[in-house]
């Protein structure tokens, strides 16, 4: 069973210490994951299974399946779980149509986008939104004047439609200056970061992940499984998918991300040390990104109840720190991805 963990130092809210990423349900065929989507037969099992296990807290966003996840979560959520039992977090910022104003973060889509938003999960507000990216990092949006982009979120805050404000993957310095700009204007800040962090792709260590320590901020990281790598999808390479996910559209998306030397060595030993321990190679590398003391809650997708099973089962692993060592010591340094294109 799942415990209830503290969003940060900066906020009273509580969340489960692991959040169901919801990507894949909505509309299949809808969306850039519509190849491997549930419907909302297929997700009602899912749910209820994370439910009955402690977890409570789901992470969703406009954008998956172009408003569809929204309204199948929104719709689940109602459905199973009394208002104040649960903790829903969703984006905004990402494409919504091919309108110049349908997507970034100017007053205008922030507004139009937390009330759509509102009106596909069927809800009266929104525990924590999360902006999906930087204002100036959503691409055809990079002009987006910050201060713009703060005191609109700080409306809706206000305005009773949103609780808490998160953020997403960003460069540590562009987190630091809205942070700072918030504080200045007495605008709400944010109390959570959800970075793009596990085993295989480690440069939020630098810079991100010690500052949002440092300042109280949650962490949530996404793709703690590295879209599957971690778990033994890939099965040592690229082109050996053993899931309708490796094998569909979003493999291409999968090699951009992790592009190191030494992804599928670092996989193996995943393997490896689950052998070892008696578990299965997702619970640990999901152990040990719960081993470090600044995660607050992982943002973790599945497909299957057992699946649900197993990551919750991970929550209880301990792992020695030999093997944190063991885990770790193949990595090598790659060029931050928000450097070089779109994390």
């Amino acid at each position: 069973m799942l415990k209830a963990v503290q969003l940060g130092e900066n906020a009273g809210i509580k969340v489960s210490e692991l959040c169901l990423g919801t990507m894949n349900f909505g509309e299949p065929g809808r969306g850039h994951q519509g190849d491997w989507t549930l419907g909302p037969d297929e997700a009602r099992p899912i749910f209820k299974a994370a439910i009955d296990n402690g977890l409570f807290y789901f992470d969703c966003a406009d954008t998956y399946g172009v408003g569809a996840c929204e309204k199948v979560v929104g719709g689940l959520l109602r459905e199973l779980l009394p208002r104040d039992e649960y903790v829903l977090a969703t984006k905004v910022a990402m494409p919504m149509g091919r309108g110049p104003n349908q997507s970034g973060l100017s007053r205008k889509h922030i507004m139009e986008g937390v009330d759509a938003s509102l009106a596909r999960l069927g809800l009266d507000y929104i525990d924590h939104l999360v902006i999906h990216r930087h204002p100036q990092g959503v691409p055809g949006h990079q002009d987006t004047p910050i201060e713009e982009t703060m005191e609109a979120l700080h409306d809706v805050v206000k305005a009773g439609k949103v609780l808490y404000l998160g953020a997403s993957s960003m460069f540590a310095w562009q987190f630091t200056e809205l942070q700072m700009l918030a504080a200045a204007s007495g605008w709400t800040r944010f109390v959570s970061m959800q970075n793009h962090y596990n085993l295989v792709y480690r440069e939020e260590e630098r810079e991100m992940n010690p500052y949002c320590a440092r300042t109280g901020v949650a962490l949530t990281p996404w793709s703690p499984l590295a879209r599957g790598i971690l778990t033994g999808s890939y099965r040592g390479g690229f082109d050996s998918g053993s899931t309708s996910r490796s094998q569909g559209r979003d493999r291409a998306r999968t090699e951009g991300l992790y592009r190191g030397e030494n992804v599928f060595a670092i996989a193996d030993r995943v393997v490896e040390v689950a052998e070892r321990l008696g578990h299965a190679p997702a619970q640990i590398a999901l152990a040990w990104l719960l081993n470090k003391p600044e995660i607050t809650s992982p943002v973790v997708g599945v497909s299957k109840v057992s699946q649900v099973e197993q990551l919750v089962a991970a929550a209880e692993i301990e792992l020695e720190d030999a093997d944190m060592t063991y885990l770790e010591e193949l990595y090598q340094p790659v060029d931050n991805l928000l450097s070089i294109g779109y994390s």
